[in-house]
């Protein structure tokens, strides 16, 4: 039976084991945000992370979703999580063209926009991007959040 877009789809890889991992695929439009952030927390709950690390893992997830919404001009927003030993990855993908790499920056408590990659910087244990496609078009920003005792 085929998926419909958006399906978040659970795998377990049997080679490795301990290894948690989910994905899904939004629309880059305004209501992708709230939903990425109710998939993200209803994953972790289902694999039962504790409650600061879905609160945290929601709030970053937010911010990128809303950067990528906002800043890239992509069709389609994806997010992998992946969780494995005491850390969680999450992955957030754009498929669109966004203008250099994205780095954190200070707003003035006047600026509406400006603190999403702050509050990555400041939250995760480790962050990055990596840039994918062909002429730079689209790129991953990834956080990884740990350690974490379930």
């Amino acid at each position: 039976m085929p998926l419909s877009r958006g399906a978040t789809v659970l795998t377990l890889p049997g080679d490795v084991p301990g290894f948690l991992s989910a994905n899904f695929e939004l629309t880059a439009e305004g209501t992708a945000v709230a939903d990425a952030r109710r998939r993200v927390r209803r994953q972790l709950r289902r694999w039962a992370f504790p409650a600061g690390i879905c609160d945290t893992a929601q709030l970053l997830v937010s911010e990128l979703f809303t950067n990528a919404v906002l800043h890239t001009h992509s069709s389609h927003v994806s997010c992998a999580l992946r969780a494995g030993g005491s850390r969680l990855r999450v992955e957030v993908r754009d498929d669109g063209s966004g203008i250099g790499t994205p780095l954190p920056c200070w707003a003035t408590p006047e600026d509406e926009h400006g603190r999403g990659l702050l509050l990555v910087d400041t939250f995760a244990e480790e962050w990055g991007v990596d840039r994918v496609g062909q002429r730079g078009a689209g790129c991953v920003v990834w956080f990884e959040l740990g350690p974490i005792g379930t």
